[in-house]
């Protein structure tokens, strides 16, 4: 006498069905690493406008100068990195100005750049988010002011 074995249940087609399964999970994995990604590298992006913003601050002569120029570093370092700020706010600390010569100062920025939340994931999330940075830098103690 000779059993014959018969599976209970025949397992083609089970692939396919856990990738249709799995795909929709492994497809917004994916999305949510690519947008933490793309907003650490704005955050980074406004950090390096903040650095640049109080570097040409500092080498103005004037508080109103400085105001100026650091405005337009920051708008530009933004610009040159591709990040699409739909508000750019520029804060500038020139008080240092004021300091007699010879004394130690400094100027400091604060950037806070606005961006859609959209532009920055893939799947078009509604929103905005606020990145802000600060930074500063020596204003020259024996320079005229």
């Amino acid at each position: 006498m000779t059993l014959h074995r018969y599976p209970l249940r025949d397992e083609r087609g089970s692939m396919a069905l856990e990738t249709v399964i799995l795909a929709p999970a492994m497809v917004a994995f994916v999305a949510l690493i690519v947008f933490g990604a793309r907003v650490s590298l704005a955050q980074q992006a406004v950090q390096v406008a903040a650095n640049d913003a109080a570097r040409s601050a500092s080498i103005e002569r004037t508080q109103g100068a400085a105001q100026a120029s650091s405005h337009r570093s920051a708008t530009a370092s933004l610009t040159s990195q591709d990040v699409d700020c739909t508000n750019v706010r520029v804060n500038v600390d020139a008080s240092g100005f004021a300091t007699a010569l010879g004394e130690s100062a400094t100027v400091g920025a604060s950037v806070t750049c606005t961006v859609s939340m959209g532009s920055l994931s893939m799947l078009g999330i509604p929103g905005h988010m606020d990145i802000s940075r600060e930074a500063s830098s020596p204003i020259d103690s024996y320079r005229e002011r």
